[in-house]
């Protein structure tokens, strides 16, 4: 996260990779306050066995991008909703990365599904993972098409 503030989106995608059992960790690291620190950080994932990196930032939110400038793992960007134009400038930041550095973004404040995304990924190689996310699937579709019958 970019900021502390970011906490009460991010706690989402926390909480969905407990769920799946899907070890994780939480920093603040801001991409203009704390650039060393996080390219330091950042370097390290790969060796530490990390799989992806989920990077959440409000406001000009270049914390994906510089993310993703500092590793080839993948980089799932969460837009935090703003003050100043809910959370559509992050957004924008995020998806207009320059060719060659690619950052996935999900919708504003979409913490949780950064967390699937995730989750999806580390399933293309873990069958387990795979098995719980099929069950996961079909407990959301059931959900669906129960409120559609209502």
């Amino acid at each position: 996260m970019g900021s502390t503030s970011d906490w009460g989106v991010m706690k989402a995608a926390t909480e969905t990779l407990a769920q799946f059992g899907v070890e994780s960790e939480t920093k603040v690291l801001s991409a203009h306050r704390t650039p060393a620190e996080l390219e330091k950080w950042v370097s390290g994932l790969r060796e530490r066995d990390f799989a992806a990196v989920i990077a959440a930032a409000g406001g000009a939110a270049h914390l994906a991008g510089v993310v993703a400038a500092f590793t080839t793992l993948p980089v799932i960007a969460v837009p935090i909703k703003g003050k100043t134009l809910d959370g559509l400038d992050s957004l924008l930041s995020m998806v207009q990365m320059p060719s060659g550095i690619p950052v996935a973004t999900v919708a504003i404040d979409g913490a949780k599904n950064a967390a699937l995304l995730a989750i999806e990924m580390l399933a293309i190689t873990d069958a387990s993972l795979k098995e719980k996310m099929d069950e996961f699937r079909r407990k959301q579709a059931e959900k669906v098409l129960a409120s559609t019958l209502d």
